[in-house]
């Protein structure tokens, strides 16, 4: 005997005015109604067997083994940021049928007059606030289903944290409810607001600050902070990326970043991408964290440790620029083999022939197939009415790739 359908059905904005003939006539046949007690309130009248939703588990165990017509409610489109993902991933699709509503989303952008085809959805409903906010700060439109944790507040100081506060904000609190109420603010303001806690929060990109006159790639070395001038070199940081062949939306690891010269043009290169940037030395600190901002590097974070410690609590690379290693730089490629994604690409930078020769036989005994470039950079300075070149010290630029040939 075929197994009944399971029905899930969409509440709009308004209630009953917000379901369709076809979704309302499910709900009348059904013999169990499930939801959370708000939806459930909208069918006062109903005659079958009324379930809260709670524990997911539960649900779906009584799912498993019913024979009864069941409906789920939720709100919106059950398929967004819903339900449905979880039904879909433990039930079999064909017992699944789902009638979608206007969402939430789509009311707020419609109440505040603001075209969603072009943002991006993110949910931090109970989930870790610093992934969501690296998709965030890559985005020039963004809405974002939050919590108690993870209030407007909450994101609103980590974008802060993160010099990305160049948004226009929409606070649009109680959607439908006699108290709904929409708050246009900025990124700074959220932290003034005590949000209700059923909220959704559109963030529009407004300002990009000072870089319009900033190259993606190639920046003078000048317009860096850094201590004596120890930047990775304009002509080298050129290399250095092309060597790493970015793409948009890898994780990379900049170990020993300095300045952060290399993290900031990376990031630029792909603005979808999470990039961190380790750095322990107190007399670097600063310098990053004023480039950083200056440049608005909202997908870096700093991480302030030296490695291969503060290796351990980040996602796995696709990318690895070791720019600095402190001395340790064999227990570096070690901590770094371990967790290296197939197809990834380590990348190093070296200014002595010490540090070439144990880096390519490091690399080598962990089965890598190496290259090095070697950067000869010779620049014209003027010298009275001559110009003369004045050669900078060669710097060898070592990538390497596992077991290629």
């Amino acid at each position: 005997m075929p197994q009944q359908k399971i029905y899930l059905v969409g509440a709009g904005i308004e209630g009953w005015e917000g379901f369709g003939a076809k979704a309302l006539e499910v709900i009348n046949e059904a013999e169990v109604l499930i939801g959370h007690q708000r939806h459930l309130d909208i069918f006062p009248a109903f005659k079958g067997e009324k379930r809260e939703l709670g524990d997911l588990s539960i649900m779906l165990e009584f799912l498993k083994g019913t024979d009864k017509a069941t409906v789920v409610l939720g709100s919106g489109d059950p398929n967004f940021f819903g339900v449905a993902r979880f039904l879909l991933r433990n039930l079999p699709k064909e017992r699944i049928e789902i009638f979608p509503n206007v969402t939430s989303v789509q009311y707020a952008f419609a109440r505040i007059k603001e075209p969603w085809d072009d943002a991006i959805f993110v949910s931090v409903h109970g989930r870790g606030l610093k992934a969501a906010v690296d998709r965030i700060v890559a985005a020039e439109k963004v809405a974002i289903l939050t919590d108690a944790k993870n209030s407007p507040a909450a994101i609103a100081r980590e974008l802060i944290e993160r010099g990305a506060e160049g948004y226009e904000a929409w606070l649009c609190e109680n959607l439908g409810m006699a108290d709904e109420k929409f708050t246009k603010t900025d990124v700074k303001g959220l932290l003034e607001i005590e949000a209700s806690s059923l909220n959704i929060l559109i963030l529009i990109k407004a300002w990009e600050p000072t870089l319009e006159q900033y190259p993606v790639i190639g920046i003078d070395d000048e317009e860096f902070a850094s201590v004596k001038k120890l930047i990775t070199k304009q002509e080298v940081r050129a290399v250095t990326l092309a060597k790493l062949q970015l793409q948009d939306d890898l994780v990379m690891w900049d170990i020993g970043a300095g300045s952060g010269s290399v993290s900031i043009e990376a990031s630029n290169l792909m603005p979808n991408g999470r990039i961190f940037a380790l750095e322990k030395n107190p007399q670097y600190l600063t310098f990053i964290r004023d480039n950083l901002k200056k440049f608005a590097a909202r997908n870096v974070l700093l991480v302030e440790a030296y490695a291969p410690e503060g290796l351990e609590e980040l996602p796995d690379p696709d990318r690895v620029f070791i720019g600095g290693s402190g001395g340790m730089l064999e227990e570096i490629i070690e901590a770094v083999d371990k967790r290296l994604k197939p197809e990834g690409a380590i990348v190093l930078n070296a200014v002595t022939l010490d540090t070439l020769t144990k880096a390519v036989e490091f690399l080598e005994d962990h089965g890598y197939t190496v290259e090095v470039s070697c950067i000869n950079v010779a620049k014209t300075r003027g010298l009275t009415e001559y110009k003369m070149f004045e050669s900078l010290n060669p710097v060898y630029v070592i990538s390497a790739r596992k077991g290629e040939e």
